[in-house]
């Protein structure tokens, strides 16, 4: 029973440790890449539970504000390659182990 709370304790100091969004790699430029990694903070913190509902609110407000053809994956696992216009990609890590990929293709 202790190790059980010990384990969910350690879990919780790592997900607080790591609650801050990690920018991997972006080459936008530097005020749509702050308005977009707050958006994907957002959508992640709302939809915790729902990774499709966070990447379709990330999605629609990437196309409302920065015109249509944006693309957004999330997850835990998964590899990608993809093509991407220039000064469109950010790709971070938030909450630990899930990633956020957005990237606009037209």
């Amino acid at each position: 029973m202790e190790e059980n709370e010990e384990e969910k304790k350690d879990e919780a100091d790592y997900k607080r440790l790591h609650s801050f969004p990690l920018i991997r790699h972006s080459d936008m430029p530097e005020e749509m890449r702050i308005e977009t990694m707050e958006l994907c903070v957002t959508a992640c913190e709302k939809h915790a539970t729902n990774n499709e509902s966070a990447a379709k609110m990330i999605k629609e407000t990437m196309d409302k504000k920065f015109g249509s053809s944006w693309h957004v994956v999330i997850g835990e696992g998964f590899g990608f390659e993809i093509t991407h216009e220039v000064k469109n990609l950010l790709y971070m890590f938030f909450g630990g182990s899930l990633a956020v990929c957005v990237w606009k293709c037209s």
